[in-house]
């Protein structure tokens, strides 16, 4: 049965901790709604096993040594979602016009279940009507050519297997388009465009083993609980060692907190919890980069001050040091046990890096009145997360979306990247970065080749193998595909999975100019938004999902996927596909190829017959990063992508790691003036739901249960501004106001978050975003930081 929000919704409940049984109840409730009782627990067993598949849902390490149960919740609600027994077929699509469809919920629309065949929009009649693959894939062919190639837009989502990725950016390039927006665009290419200038890195350096080896545990801006449970495992084990974590985050989130495992009985059966954040410190939204600079100005203030009292000691003066704060002069004596003459790592520094001093002295020059105002921690928060941070000597810094997804992305993590550098806590056990991706293989995409920026592909060795000339411009990222969509440059877009419309900013106006499109083509598993929100030509043309058995001419196949630890992976299907007429990703990707190229020497059909020939040519384009890729594809534990960072190579432009100074502590349209009734307000996902996709109306971890239109605000705000908890609001974006852009019938809900700053669901709170707030270099949208205002409601909230 379909799951509804309620009319009246459940608000403030305690959620316990993270796992535990609220999450075997919530698994067993999906596998029974989707009709599967049977077929789910089993195929659930194979799930991140060594010859089992890869979980379609985050993007988390599959060890060498798994857990009688490689799943999470999450994981379990994506494969439940995946081979639901609903099927959205020929009678759906006849009993429902596109204009209904668009008036439904994203939970509803996807809760139809699996697509069956392909099938074309009507004009006259407003449905989708099957089509025959040949006739679709001779049409798409047919309006491809009569395209600009620079007018066409060839999106992915991240959970596209590198196999299909490798051959999608090929047809792309070969038609003659760069234009490869991906999710990647939306996520972390904060870290894409970050990390290589402070380390030489598109990824972060971080392996599994790091957490056997750390001694300590930097977190932040990731919800874990929520978006890769599967790493709670390794936080517990880190814990029950004698780990300490310190966390960074926006809100109190259960699973920062406390956690039982479901996979042991004993926890479960005595409720025995597992503390996790040995420090917890709230961030002001948008403080990040002032908040990690208060760490590192507690550590370089101590070091000169340790250095200062070294110097006393060696020349027998009794003269104090100058210019040193009590607390400086406080933590360095603290140091004094270690006996060590600095704080900092200054072999390492001078050995391996470059920008120290001018970091250094912006660090000092920053008062900490100015760092307390912005990151709204106190100077003796900041100081005690340094004296943790300084007494380790290996610590493992983790951070996600929290920190990328900012108009100050790029400048995000390249101070998580210096905060590393100032006590070598890069490439050595234990001590490494590790950038926690979201979507499957949203990483893996973008190693071979699906990316806008052709300065990072192989284009010569393309050239080479292939016999073609690739376009050597940059092509369109989502923000610039989106620009030039609104602009009536971009006349086809052709989607390799994903709810485009539903995740990218400024809703109402992308919607409404995505309709003067001449082709749409969306590749998919099950019915979403971006389907009903068509151009003049629209193809629905439905796949083979990862979890399904992939039979080609010579058997069934395997595909590869890359983790959030850059390791790569095999993935066999298990389950029966949910339609005799569904082709996978490779078939599609070849079959339009076919019918659209008149240029390349692709072998294509013996690609679709065989995926190892797919693996080998992608070798031959990566030889370095991919070597014995079909021998090593199921190796335990992934293959290791090359890091040369994690051997403490440097590929910059000076050989060397950089610390990279932030300009400034906060955006330029400033830190929001809370008097003016301005709270800075972040997006979230809930634990019933994955990136666009709703499997229900329940964040247990939040204690909100029937709806996802509220507002998480704290409570002396909600008092201040001259509400009431429970009261509707109308939110309305603070800046740019030549145009108004708004969302209606927001339950206000009094949470633990700092005063100033605010949260609501993604992407229901997309509209409110413009597509230009975003990261400057990386073009990342800024849904975790804008500035809006309330207004009081007169609006029935739409459920």
């Amino acid at each position: 049965m379909t799951e509804k929000p309620r009319a009246e919704p459940r608000i403030g409940f305690d959620s316990g901790p993270a796992g535990g049984w609220g999450s075997a109840k919530s698994v067993t409730g999906i596998v029974l709604r989707e009709h599967i009782p049977l077929s789910g627990p089993s195929l659930l067993l194979q799930q991140n096993k060594p010859d089992g598949y890869m979980c379609v849902s985050c993007a988390w390490a599959k060890p060498a040594k798994t857990h009688p149960l490689e799943f999470c919740e999450s994981g379990a609600k994506a494969t439940a979602w995946e081979i639901t027994n609903r099927r959205t077929d020929e009678a759906f699509f006849a009993a429902h016009t596109l204009r209904e469809l668009e008036g439904w919920l994203d939970h509803n629309l996807e809760e139809q279940g699996r697509l069956t065949r392909p099938m074309r929009w009507d004009p006259a009649s407003d449905k989708y009507v099957p089509v025959t693959w040949e006739t679709a894939f001779e049409e798409i062919g047919r309006e491809l050519r009569q395209l600009d190639p620079a007018t066409v837009e060839f999106y992915t989502s991240g959970r596209a297997s590198l196999e299909a990725a490798y051959m999608y950016q090929l047809f792309a390039r070969i038609y003659g388009s760069n234009n490869l927006p991906d999710s990647s665009n939306m996520c972390h290419e904060s870290s894409s465009v970050g990390l290589p200038e402070s380390i030489g890195a598109t990824v972060g350096t971080a392996v599994l083993s790091d957490f056997e080896n750390c001694d300590c545990i930097f977190y932040i801006a990731q919800n874990v609980a929520t978006s890769s449970p599967r790493m709670l495992h390794d936080l517990q084990d880190a814990v029950d060692r004698g780990v300490k974590i310190v966390t960074f985050n926006l809100l109190r989130e259960p699973g920062l907190e406390r956690f039982v495992n479901p996979q042991a009985p004993g926890q479960m059966l005595t409720g025995k919890e597992t503390p996790i954040s040995s420090e917890y410190y709230q961030v002001r939204n948008g403080g990040d980069v002032a908040a990690l600079f208060g760490v590192c100005k507690a550590l370089i203030e101590a070091d000169d001050a340790k250095s200062a009292v070294h110097a006393t000691n060696v020349s027998g003066s009794d003269a104090e040091p100058k210019d040193e704060s009590a607390a400086a002069v406080a933590f360095a004596a603290s140091m004094a046990a270690a006996d060590k003459k600095h704080v900092l790592d200054h072999d390492f520094i001078a050995e391996h890096t470059a920008g120290f001093e001018e970091f250094a002295a912006a660090a000092r020059a920053h008062t900490w009145d100015e760092l307390e105002r912005v990151s709204g921690l106190t100077r003796r928060q900041m100081t005690q997360a340094a004296r943790t941070y300084a007494a380790s000597d290996a610590v493992l810094l983790i951070y996600g979306m929290g920190l990328t997804q900012h108009v100050m992305g790029v400048q995000n993590v390249q101070m998580v990247a210096n905060l590393a550098l100032l006590r070598g806590n890069i490439g050595k056990p234990g001590a490494n970065i590790c950038a926690v991706r979201g979507h499957s293989n949203v990483q893996g995409q973008r190693t071979v080749g699906i990316t806008e920026k052709a300065s990072l592909v192989p284009l010569d060795k393309l050239a080479e193998l292939y016999q073609f000339e690739p376009p050597r411009w940059e092509g369109h990222s989502t923000v610039d595909a989106c620009e030039a969509i609104l602009k009536g440059e971009t006349r086809g877009f052709v989607s390799l999975g994903g709810n485009f419309v539903r995740a990218i900013p400024d809703t109402e106006a992308m919607e409404a100019a995505w309709q003067t499109l001449r082709l749409t083509v969306q590749i998919a598993t099950k019915l979403n938004r971006s389907h009903l929100i068509h151009g003049e030509v629209a193809y629905l043309l439905p796949c083979l999902g990862r979890l399904e058995i992939d039979q080609q001419a010579t058997g069934p196949q395997a595909v590869s996927i890359e983790s959030s630890v850059a390791h790569f992976h095999g993935s066999r299907g298990r389950a029966a596909p949910a339609s005799p007429h569904l082709l996978s990703e490779p078939a599609i990707i070849a079959g339009m190829a076919k019918a659209t190229l008149t240029r390349g020497a692709v072998p294509w059909d013996q690609w679709v017959a065989d995926y190892s020939r797919i693996r080998d040519a992608i070798e031959r384009t990566y030889p370095e990063t991919l070597k014995a890729f079909n021998e090593r594809l199921f190796q335990p534990g992934g293959i290791p992508r090359p890091v040369p960072a994690r051997e403490r190579k440097w590929v910059t432009s000076n050989k060397k790691a950089n610390f990279i100074t932030p300009p400034r502590l906060f955006p330029d349209f400033g830190e929001g003036a809370v008097a003016d009734g301005v709270l800075n307000l972040a997006t979230l996902r809930s634990n019933d739901q994955f990136n666009t996709t709703i499997y229900g109306y329940t964040d247990r971890y939040r204690g909100v249960d029937g709806t996802r239109q509220v507002v998480f605000v704290n409570e002396a705000d909600i008092a201040r501004l001259g509400f009431a908890p429970g009261d509707l609001v109308d939110l309305t974006t603070a800046i740019d106001p030549q145009t108004e852009r708004q969302v209606r019938g927001f339950r206000l809900v009094a949470y633990d978050i700092p005063e100033g700053c605010c949260a609501a669901y993604y992407p229901e709170a997309n509209p409110l975003f413009p597509l230009s707030h975003h990261d400057p270099k990386a073009k990342t949208p800024s849904y975790k930081l804008l500035p809006i205002r309330f207004s009081r409601s007169h609006t029935v909230p739409i459920q």
